[in-house]
Order: C-alpha cells, then sequence, then structure tokens
C-alpha cells in the first residue's frame, strides 16, 4: 500500500506515440488489457499513488485519446504534442498544465499497463530521502536494445548509455533504463530546458537530464522494479503478453485470499472483478468489467458475467450470461443457458433451464420454468417484468412485459401471459387443446402415397 503522501504530487503520462506496429484503427493506449484502456491503467496508478494533478500528453494525431482523456479527467488534464519530437519534448508539452503546480512530479507511460502504484512508490522514497532525480530501472533477461544505467557504485546513476552507444563491456550490464523517473516538479522542467536534440534522431530525449543533473552535481538515485511490469506494449504480440501476465497476477491475488479455481488458467478477470474468499470458480469462466461475487457463491463453468452482483451461496452456471444489472440472490440458482439482464432474482429463486430473464424482478423462492422468456421489448421501449415471492412460471411461458406475477401464483406451461396475475391464481393463456382421432394415421398415409409416386 502506498504510503500517505508528505509533498503534492503530479504525475505527466505520455501517450503521444503513433503505434504503427498495433497494425490497427484503434490507438494503441486505447487497447485493453483486463477489459480496461492501457491509458485507464497508467491513470489509476497515478491516482493511486496521490498525485493531485494528473496530465496526459497525446498526439495530435489520434483525437479519440484526447477525447478519452477529457472524459474521464477534465480539460485541464490534457496535453497535446504535435508534432512528436521525444521523450523529453512531450513531457514540456505538460508545461501549461502544470502551470502553479509546486511538488514533487512523476513521469510514466500509456502504453505500461502493469506498473503498479506500489512499485512506482520507491521513486517518491527516494526523493524524501534527499535525491534530487529518481529513476526506475529493471534487471533484464535479455537487455537486447534497452539503456543500460551505469551506477557511480555509491547508490547513485552516473549515466544512461544507450545500448547504440555502449561499449562491449557495458552491454554486459542488465540493470535498464524503463523510462519512469521522479524529481521536483521546477527542477524538472528547469534541466528539460536545457535538453538539446543533437542526436541521430532529432529529438529531445528525457533521458538527457540524468546527464544534466550529473553535471550540476546532483543527486541521481534508482529503484529497481520488477522487469513485467514495465513491459510496454506496441504490438498485438505485446498486448497479447500483457494481457497473460494480468491475468496471471490477479489469479494470484485472488487465490491467495481465498477464492477456489479449480483451473485457474482457464478463467478470465476483468481489472475490477472482485471475488471473496470462499467462492468457487470452475473451469472456463469469463468475467467481464463490473462483477461482485460474494463468498459461498458458485461460478460454473462456461459461464459469462459482466456488471452483475452475486449473493453468497448462489450458483450461476453452467452456461449462464449475467449481463448488466443482473443481480443473484442469496442462494439462486442459475442454470444452464439462462440469460439475466438488469434483473433482480430474489433469495432461492430458481431459473435452472434455458430461459431469458430481462428487465424486472423475480420474487425470493420463486420457480422460473424451463424455457420462459421476459418479453420486455416492443421493438422501441423496454418493459418490466415481476414474479412474486414463491410464483411458479410453468415451462416454455411467454411474460409480456410490462406485467406483475403476484406472489404465489401459477401460470401453466406454455401460456402467453398479457395481463397482472394476481397472488396464488392460475393463469392459463393458451389455446384450448382440441383432437382430430385418426389424423396421424392419415397423414401417414397420404404422404407414403406422395412418396410413392415420386
Amino acid at each position: 500500500m502506498v504510503q500517505p503522501v508528505s509533498r503534492p504530487r503530479a504525475a505527466v503520462i505520455l501517450a503521444a506515440g503513433k503505434g504503427e506496429r498495433m497494425k490497427s484503427p484503434i490507438p494503441k493506449v486505447l487497447h485493453q488489457v483486463g477489459g480496461r484502456a492501457l491509458l485507464d491503467h497508467a491513470i489509476d496508478t497515478a491516482l493511486g499513488l496521490g498525485c493531485e494533478r494528473v496530465v496526459v500528453v497525446a498526439g495530435g494525431h489520434a483525437p479519440e485519446v484526447a477525447a478519452h482523456v477529457l472524459a474521464r479527467l477534465g480539460e485541464g488534464a490534457l496535453a497535446i504534442q504535435d508534432p512528436p519530437q521525444g521523450t523529453g519534448h512531450a513531457v514540456l508539452a505538460a508545461k501549461p498544465a502544470l502551470a502553479g503546480f509546486t511538488g514533487d512530479i512523476v513521469v510514466t507511460y500509456a502504453d505500461v499497463p502493469l506498473l503498479r502504484a506500489t512499485s512506482v512508490q520507491p521513486l517518491f522514497d527516494l526523493l524524501g530521502q534527499g535525491a534530487d532525480l529518481a529513476i526506475q530501472g529493471f534487471d533484464a533477461a535479455e537487455p537486447a536494445a534497452y539503456g543500460r544505467m551505469i551506477l557511480d557504485g555509491r547508490g547513485g546513476l552516473d549515466r544512461i548509455v544507450e545500448a547504440r552507444d555502449a561499449t562491449p563491456e557495458e552491454l554486459l550490464i542488465t540493470a535498464c533504463n524503463s523510462g519512469v523517473l521522479a524529481a521536483d516538479c521546477g527542477l524538472l522542467l528547469r534541466l528539460l530546458e536545457r535538453v538539446d536534440n543533437r542526436n541521430t534522431k532529432g529529438e529531445y530525449y528525457l533521458t538527457s537530464v540524468v546527464e544534466l543533473a550529473r553535471s550540476e552535481g546532483l543527486n541521481v538515485r534508482v529503484a529497481m522494479a520488477d522487469e513485467a511490469e514495465l513491459a510496454g506494449v506496441n504490438s498485438q504480440a505485446e498486448l497479447a503478453a500483457a494481457e497473460s501476465h494480468f491475468q496471471a497476477r490477479r489469479r494470484a491475488e485472488l487465490m491467495a485470499k481465498g477464492v477456489t479455481m479449480t483451473s485457474p488458467s482457464t478463467v478470465h478477470l476483468a481489472w475490477d472483478t472482485q471475488i471473496d474468499a470462499g467462492a468457487v470458480v470452475e473451469p472456463y469462466v469469463v468475467f467481464g468489467p463490473g462483477v461482485s461475487v460474494e463468498g459461498g457463491a458458485m461460478i460454473r463453468s462456461f459461464s459469462h458475467l459482466e456488471g452483475a452482483v452475486v449473493r453468497s451461496g448462489a450458483i450461476v452456471g453452467p452456461y449462464a450470461r449475467l449481463r448488466p444489472g443482473a443481480e443473484i440472490g442469496v442462494a439462486a440458482h442459475i442454470g444452464n443457458f439462462v440469460e439475466v439482464k438488469k434483473v433482480k432474482v430474489g433469495a432461492g429463486a430458481k431459473a435452472n433451464h434455458l430461459a431469458y430473464l430481462g428487465d424486472g424482478e423475480v420474487g425470493a423462492g420463486a420457480n422460473i420454468g424451463a424455457g420462459t422468456i421476459f418479453c420486455n421489448y416492443d421493438g422501441f421501449d423496454k418493459f418490466q417484468t415481476h414474479v412474486g415471492e414463491g410464483a411458479f412460471i410453468g415451462s416454455n411461458s411467454a411474460l409480456v412485459a410490462p406485467v406483475i406475477i403476484g406472489a404465489g401464483a401459477y401460470t401453466g406451461s406454455g401460456s402467453v401471459i398479457t395481463r397482472d396475475v394476481a397472488p396464488d391464481a392460475l393463469a392459463l393463456g393458451r389455446a384450448a387443446q382440441a383432437e382430430k382421432p385418426g389424423w396421424a394415421s392419415a397423414f401417414r398415409a397420404r404422404k407414403m402415397r406422395e412418396k410413392s409416386r415420386k
């Protein structure tokens, strides 16, 4: 857990990259991990650090990113870098949005969705211990093209050497630069004003502030983090790898607190999935965003849940679908091939087979027979169906909303119910059965004659 903030904090999130390697019409930072945009993961981390001001630097080529920032954080949180001229230039693009801010600032990246606030916190700890500039590094399994961190032997950072400029000895170093850093806001902006673009790309690099800080005799320190958390997403393959890591981490967190998963690798979670200790999740279950499952509930195989609440002791599935607004009560049963949307299902109620429950309420202890449909839509508007406590809905019933089935009432199997049913009444909404003696044998004989003539 991040400790209470002693100095004001701000964050600048760099999100101006074009993401051409994604080969997608969707801007890179709006692709999702755990059902949440990469950019939102970065914003969550900044807010989790207690940053009172968050500025996202977007590119002029991606109005969708700008719209996303405005919708979540408001106009003051958006800065535009156009044209892009490097990471240092991107941070300077945020300067107007930081006007009047006094305190510490952290620079992070919108395409690094796995980085948690607890992993960034050590940078602020170093600042509190007297560092002027704190850089986040990691030990790379395969350093490849990462910039190498040259330490001064006293716990400080002497310089960062890009791989293409490194000596053979320096290339053996596994301590690499992540690009994430923290400093006093005024100091960082002052150093960035001195950065030049005399390099092969003609860009202003954020990493140049390390050398400038050292030239002024400032204290530059390093905090190491897990390489997996600092993995960037630049391609569809890297997006899939980030998703895989996110899923493994979330499953491990849930199992550590007492959630049973009999085949965890087959369970897909969302960024905000809440499952309490004592719940059981069978194989091949998908949790979309907005799901809460209480302890003692069981989610059976091949079920899909989104925007739903499952109370203690309830059983969902197998092959069930809970859509947004579904609330499954204590010890209620939602069985195979049952879809529930925007319906509150009372305690102990059951819909065990092949039903659609949309818009309304099912009272405690009610039984919904196989093939029941809540006919909630007339092509223009949605209407509600209310089934009272202890009611029994016969198989293959169609309840045409708006309609109320009273407590304890029955509907006959195959009925189409278009009017309210009084409590404890039996409603029959089907045609009277008629019988034609000998019709079947005559029909078969006629068909056989027709077939023989052909």
